[in-house]
Order: C-alpha cells, then sequence, then structure tokens
C-alpha cells in the first residue's frame, strides 16, 4: 500500500496535478502544504493541462480511469479542452500489444486462433481501461468483435480498490462525511467493478437487455456468441454505428438530435422502473447510433459490464418522489425522506421542505441547457449535512447513470427539457402500477406460486383452523389460571388482614393490664379485646 502511495505522489508530481486545483478553496492546512511543496519545482512540461490530467488518469490504472470517464460527460462541470481529453478515455486508453491478446484468447479458448475464426486482427479495434476489442470474422461469414481482458488487470484493481477503503475509513472519522457511507460506497463500487473481470456476466447482462428491448425501435443490443464466451474473452456481433459523441457526423448524416435525446430519457426510464434492470455505464464510449432512419434514431449499447437494479420499494421510492419534484410538493419529499428512513424519524417535515424548496426551485420548468446537476446535488448535500441524511449505497450506481444520462442529454440538444419528457413516464408507470393492469400483472407473476400451493389448501386450512383452536383453548386455560391466582391474592390479602387485626387486638389487650390480673379483677372490655385477638389469629 505504501509503494501505491508512493506511486500515486510520483504520478502528481510528474503531470503537476497540483496546476489544476484552485488553493484558494482549500482550508490553510493544505494551501500551505502544497506551498511548501516540492511539486512546485517541477516544470509542467509541453503538454495542456486537459493532456496532463488524462496520461496522470491513464498511468495510475482502471479504477481512475472510470472515475476520468465519469468526469468526460460533465462538460458543464469542465473546462472544454479538459472535457475533450478525458473524452479520449472512453475507448483510447493505450492498448497492450495484440500478439499478447491474440495468447490469451488462445489460452482462454484452449484452441489456436485459426480454430475458432477464419479472420482475426491483432491491431486492436478500441482499448479501454480493463479489457480491450479486436476485429474477426467466425467461419460462419458473421462479423464479429472479440474483447479480452487486460493482463495482470486484477492485481492493480485490488491494490487501487485498498487505497480506496484506506482513504474511505479516514473519511468515516470526520463526522460531517460519516453520513456519506464512504466504505459502503467503495464496497458496492468494488463489487460492481470486478464484476467488469468476468466477461460471461457482460454477456449474460447483455442478452437480458437484448431480450428487454427486443424488437424495440428505441435501443438495440448486439447478440452474443456464447460458444466462444469464456471468462476473459466475449465475443459479440459487430455494430457499424456512429460513437454518439461524434456530433459532426450525426449532423452530416441528418440526425433528428431533439428526438435522439429524448429518446435517451425515455430509455432510461424504461430501463430503471419498466425492467428494474438498467445499463449502469452508459458513457459516450459505450452508445452508439444506428446509421438507418436518422429521422427516427435508434441507439445501440455495448459494455454491459455494469448494470443496476432497484427493489419494489425503491423503485416506489424514486417515482413517487421524482412525481414529488416535478409537482413541486417538497413537503411530500420530505415526507418520503423520513418515512424511508434516510432522516431521522424526530426530523420536522416542514423545515427539511423548506430547505429541499431553496435547493430544487430554480431548477423546474427550465430548458436542461440552464440546469446545472453539480450545483443541485451540491445543495441537497449541504441540506444533508444539516438533516444528517445519509447516502444509499445501492442508489450510487443509478446517481452515476443520472450524470451520465444529463451529459449525453447535453451533448445532444441542449434545449431539452427533461422534467418534460420524463413525468409523462412516470405518471404513466404510477398508473400502470396501483391500476388494475398492475395488480393483474402482480396477480400474473404470483400465479405459479398460488397454483402450486392451491393443492394443499384444504390441509393449510385445516392446520390454520387447529391452531386456532388450541389457541383458544390456551389462551382460556391462562386466563383460568389468572382467574385462579386472582382468588388466591385475594384470600391471602383477607388473611393477612385478619392476622394484622388479631395481633393488634392482642397487643392493646396486653399493653392495657397484664394477663395474670384479667380473672381477679374480672376487666370485661380487656377479656373482649384478647378473645376477638386469638379467633383472628385461630381463623389463619
Amino acid at each position: 500500500m505504501n509503494l501505491r502511495l508512493l506511486r500515486i505522489f510520483w504520478v502528481i508530481t510528474r503531470f503537476r496535478l497540483d496546476t489544476l486545483i484552485p488553493l484558494e478553496r482549500l482550508p490553510a492546512a493544505l494551501r500551505l502544504l502544497f506551498r511548501l511543496s516540492p511539486l512546485r519545482l517541477v516544470p509542467t512540461g509541453p503538454h495542456s493541462p486537459g493532456k496532463r490530467l488524462r496520461l496522470a488518469l491513464e498511468a495510475l490504472g482502471p479504477v481512475f480511469v472510470k472515475f476520468g470517464q465519469m468526469l468526460s460527460t460533465r462538460r458543464d462541470l469542465l473546462p472544454p479542452e479538459i472535457a475533450d481529453e478525458l473524452r479520449r478515455l472512453q475507448d483510447q486508453v493505450p492498448p497492450f500489444p495484440g500478439e499478447q491478446a491474440r495468447a490469451l484468447i488462445e489460452a482462454e479458448l484452449e484452441c489456436s486462433i485459426e480454430t475458432s475464426f477464419a479472420e482475426f486482427d491483432t491491431h486492436p479495434m478500441a482499448s479501454a481501461s480493463i479489457a480491450q476489442v479486436h476485429a474477426a470474422r467466425l467461419h460462419s461469414g458473421e462479423a464479429v468483435v472479440v474483447k479480452v481482458i487486460r493482463p495482470r488487470i486484477e492485481e492493480v484493481m485490488r491494490k487501487d480498490i485498498g487505497l480506496l477503503y484506506t482513504f474511505a475509513r479516514l473519511l468515516r472519522r470526520i463526522p460531517e462525511a460519516r453520513r456519506l457511507r464512504p466504505v459502503e460506497v467503495v464496497a458496492d463500487y468494488e463489487s460492481t467493478l470486478f464484476d467488469e473481470l468476468d466477461l460471461r456476466k457482460e454477456a449474460a447482462n447483455t442478452s437480458q437487455l437484448k431480450r428487454n428491448f427486443k424488437h424495440s425501435p428505441l435501443l438495440y443490443v448486439p447478440a452474443i456468441h456464447w460458444p466462444l464466451t469464456r471468462q476473459r474473452v466475449m465475443v459479440q456481433e459487430r455494430i457499424y454505428g456512429t460513437p454518439v459523441a461524434d456530433m459532426q457526423a450525426l449532423a452530416e448524416q441528418n440526425v433528428d438530435l431533439r428526438r435522439l435525446a429524448e429518446r435517451g430519457v425515455e430509455i432510461f426510464f424504461t430501463q430503471v422502473f419498466r425492467d428494474n434492470f438498467f445499463h449502469a455505464d452508459m458513457h459516450p464510449g459505450n452508445i452508439f447510433v444506428n446509421r438507418e432512419h436518422p429521422e427516427d434514431p435508434q441507439y445501440i449499447a455495448i459494455d454491459c459490464g455494469i448494470v443496476g437494479s432497484l427493489t419494489r420499494e425503491d423503485q416506489d421510492y424514486l417515482a413517487r418522489n421524482l412525481l414529488a419534484f416535478f409537482n413541486q410538493d417538497y413537503y411530500e419529499v420530505a415526507a418520503l425522506h423520513i418515512e424511508s428512513g434516510w432522516v431521522g424519524e424526530d426530523t420536522r417535515a416542514n423545515e427539511f421542505a423548506a430547505a429541499i424548496r431553496t435547493v430544487c426551485e430554480p431548477i423546474l420548468e427550465r430548458p436542461l441547457k440552464e440546469i446545472s446537476f453539480g450545483q443541485v446535488l451540491l445543495g441537497l448535500f449541504q441540506t444533508a449535512r444539516r438533516f444528517n441524511m445519509e447516502v444509499q449505497p445501492q442508489l450510487v450506481l443509478l446517481q452515476k447513470t443520472l450524470l451520465n444520462i444529463e451529459g449525453l442529454g447535453r451533448q445532444l440538444y441542449p434545449d431539452l427539457d427533461l422534467w418534460t419528457t420524463a413525468r409523462p413516464y412516470l405518471e404513466r408507470w404510477m398508473k400502470e402500477r396501483a391500476g388494475p393492469r398492475g395488480l393483474w400483472e402482480s396477480f400474473k407473476k404470483q400465479a405459479p406460486e398460488l397454483s402450486r400451493q392451491l393443492p394443499e389448501l384444504p390441509v393449510l386450512v385445516h392446520h390454520a383452523l387447529s391452531r386456532v383452536e388450541h389457541d383458544q383453548h390456551q389462551r382460556q386455560r391462562q386466563a383460568d389460571a389468572i382467574e385462579d391466582m386472582q382468588q388466591q391474592l385475594k384470600y391471602s390479602a383477607r388473611r393477612d388482614r385478619r392476622l394484622r387485626l388479631g395481633i393488634l387486638l392482642l397487643a392493646l389487650a396486653i399493653a392495657w393490664q397484664p394477663l395474670t390480673q384479667w380473672a381477679t379483677q374480672q376487666s370485661w372490655p380487656v377479656l373482649v379485646a384478647a378473645g376477638l385477638g386469638m379467633l383472628l389469629l385461630i381463623s389463619r
């Protein structure tokens, strides 16, 4: 770990990343540390700041490259020169040698390239942070692409994840950062990131997404060639689309960019709410546009290594929150947060609603180009700090996908009104979910289980009735026992009262006159009291 920290420090030094940090925004101690650091003695070199940042991320490895890929979609938060450089991280990471890729594929398939493919291009088509892709052709004549995992990538990733855990544990000691649940977020990121190392999982995700959008005009997903797919090698149908980030090519093809942007939003909400299975790595390097029918454009999605899903409760919660935002019902948003446990039960809903209104009111009914979700998230984090709201790790992938969707929408059609596009879909989904159709669909899903249990229903009813009868008898026996105990307590109480009264009368008689003088002096009141006292004692 110490060597990895030294490596990171060396990369920061080599590429002078300190020049990208606005020192005036840092705490005084950090400002002093940077000003006294030997970093400032290293020349920046001929490269631009954006290129230095890209080269540094590439040098640091796949975890940092993934971070740069996400940043590349946020052109509203970055200078254009830096955004353009980071965009090259999508599929222009330096490749490893083609002959090495060929050897890895042959080892994984346990046969020669010539046995598996009629043609194989050792020069990679694209190279990403975890794998690279080569063009090939099957013996059947079908054009395919072959994806192969980089050599020794797992070791580097484990070191980086370990470093992230170290940072997360340090953050957990800070009260304001504890609510972000950094360790849980890193754990969730670790599981999704390492899932990408098993290409069989990506192939299965791809097949599922393809079934979900079968014959759909919105999205096309290339087919998997399963006979040649292994853990570290995946063979997939080759597609010929236009990269969604190539705005010049889209314009030359007369693609309807507004319709394309609206369909991107529709695809996202369809995946999240209809299918509960969404592509969670939708950066521009994984999205293409079909070249046919530019007036009715269709997306093509690849690289399904990271997908997400929500529980039914998360779906309902998310939809109700978004609709409440659209309707500017901030009290409902606050109530939903309290109901879900994201904030404490002692939170006053009206105060929380007022804080949310202050953050979210400016973004409604405005075109996407005028909305900065980065500023909105910053404002919500400030609100969260005030009300001790915690980040939910299960929604981190969804939040990341929303950021990618926003960046894609800004790039395609800045005037897109996200709210106007999404609101009718959500309202229709909620209506279908809670209406007769939703109930019928729920019944159909549960029908197989009901049909299995139906023959056992008489036995189950008999057992239930027997159990009810047994419980009734048990409760009656308990009631009788309690009544007996109460009677015993009452009898004991009366007996104790008689005992105390007898002792009292006898004590008074003895104190009044000695017993030896009773008969001679014939003190009848004393004799009566003593007699009553003795009678009460005997009657116990």
